[in-house]
């Protein structure tokens, strides 16, 4: 078994390590700390909370120089996280016997402050949006001739987010012989053109987790019958009493609604969403990390842009329209081998996007809410082919087809629709006897 005391990382990195609990490396940092060290290009596809932020920072941390000059360029879709990674490298700078300056650079900050400190010193670390960091390469208050890694993390997310030109541009000043590593939980094929432009044969890297939704976490699906989401949702997290419930939905009207309802329950709940300036999605986010809330209502911003610890509990209010999105929220519990439990709630008509989660490899345990208790509910698809077949077909039929599902062997559906194929037929042709033998004794009674 790998140790992180085995990549012979520096004594003050060591010593982070140790002090942040971290003793073996995941998968995927077992995989790239390896190929950075070697100075590879690398594309790493892994899932959401893999990882991915240490699998960068600390080979990059442990190359760095006293050069008062930018030796790596870190870009993020989101400042939350640019933020998180800020404070994931002050982690490891802390026990550095010198100073090593990382510096962020995101919408919403001083930019005059940002440039006075930039004019007094260049960091060895510059993190930031894309936007944020063009901007400040553009007018030459930020300096990147020197820089040896620069990193795209959550790419698709950058992608969706309409950052790519905005990545471009700051790929374009970069010093030619400069290492890129790219980072996402997916490599959607609009992002291959970039790659292949600024990327030197890329080590491409794929860890695939062997189930979509973790094995320690309980995925339950409930259909909400037309009743007011909002109220189902007080009711499940007042049922139990979860550590830390992320609840998702897609728009930022959505998010208030249900945050405003869960208020004035009397329930301590915080919102995050696109619509709060950035000082004040940075008040919640250090509240939610100090654990001063137990329930959380946001958009997608937050299943991919944040990583927020301990969460037990994630409630999908609406299903995600991007369905990997679903992937990412469901993600945020289970971690660390944890227990948790996700909740997806869905409307009559949505019937289709859960056959394609479904379609995707995720399992659903089918739940409802009943008299103030959660209890188990029959299949979705086993309700349909209720009505669809059993209430159709012939006594023996029925018998047949549930006999067939319970073995599951190879080609079970297909023995099924022949055997309903052929009770058709065999209905048709009596049915067709009937009416002939009806027309022959009414010409004979004529």
């Amino acid at each position: 078994m790998t140790k992180f005391s085995q990549y012979n990382f520096n004594d003050a990195i060591n010593k982070s390590l140790k002090e942040i609990g971290f003793e073996e490396p995941t998968p995927v940092q077992e995989a790239v700390i390896s190929l950075i060290n070697k100075k590879k290009d690398i594309i790493v596809q892994s899932e959401t909370g893999s990882g991915k932020t240490h699998a960068f920072l600390l080979p990059i941390l442990n190359a760095i120089t006293k050069d008062q000059t930018v030796q790596a360029l870190i870009a993020t879709p989101s400042r939350e996280l640019a933020y998180q990674i800020y404070e994931d490298t002050q982690a490891i700078l802390k026990n550095y016997s010198e100073e090593y300056n990382a510096f962020i650079y995101v919408g919403g900050a001083d930019r005059d402050r940002q440039k006075r400190k930039l004019d007094a010193h260049q960091p060895q670390i510059a993190i930031g949006t894309p936007g944020r960091l063009w901007d400040m390469i553009r007018e030459n208050d930020l300096h990147v001739d020197d820089v040896q890694r620069f990193v795209v993390d959550e790419a698709d997310m950058t992608l969706d987010m309409g950052f790519l030109d905005d990545i471009d541009h700051i790929a374009s000043k970069m010093p030619e012989n400069h290492e890129m590593m790219v980072f996402s939980a997916t490599i959607p094929q609009r992002l291959e053109p970039f790659l292949k432009k600024y990327m030197k044969g890329p080590q491409r890297v794929e860890l695939k987790n062997s189930s979509i939704i973790a094995k320690n976490v309980d995925n339950w699906l409930m259909f909400a019958h037309g009743r007011d989401k909002k109220e189902m949702i007080y009711q499940l997290m007042t049922l139990g009493s979860p550590y830390l419930a992320l609840i998702f939905a897609n728009t930022k009207k959505s998010v208030d609604e249900i945050y405003n309802y869960l208020k004035s329950k009397g329930l301590k709940v915080a919102r995050i969403h696109g619509g709060l300036s950035p000082r004040e999605r940075k008040r919640v986010m250090k509240q939610v990390e100090n654990m001063e809330y137990q329930f959380v209502v946001a958009t997608d911003l937050a299943a991919r842009g944040i990583d927020i610890n301990g969460v037990s509990h994630v409630i999908n209010a609406e299903i995600p329209d991007d369905l990997d999105f679903f992937i990412h929220r469901v993600g945020r519990t289970g971690r660390n081998k944890m227990s948790g439990i996700a909740i997806t709630l869905y409307n009559p008509g949505e019937e289709n996007k859960i056959a394609e989660l479904e379609h995707m490899g995720i399992k659903f345990s089918p739940k409802d809410l009943k008299n103030g208790e959660i209890v188990e509910a029959y299949d979705r698809d086993r309700r349909t082919q209720r009505h669809a077949t059993h209430e159709k077909l012939e006594p023996k039929l029925v018998g047949f087809v549930k006999k067939q599902k319970t073995k599951k062997k190879p080609g079970y559906k297909k023995r099924i629709r022949q055997a309903i194929s052929t009770d058709k037929r065999q209905k048709t042709r009596i049915k067709n006897r009937q009416a002939m033998k009806a027309q022959r004794d009414k010409r004979r009674g004529s």
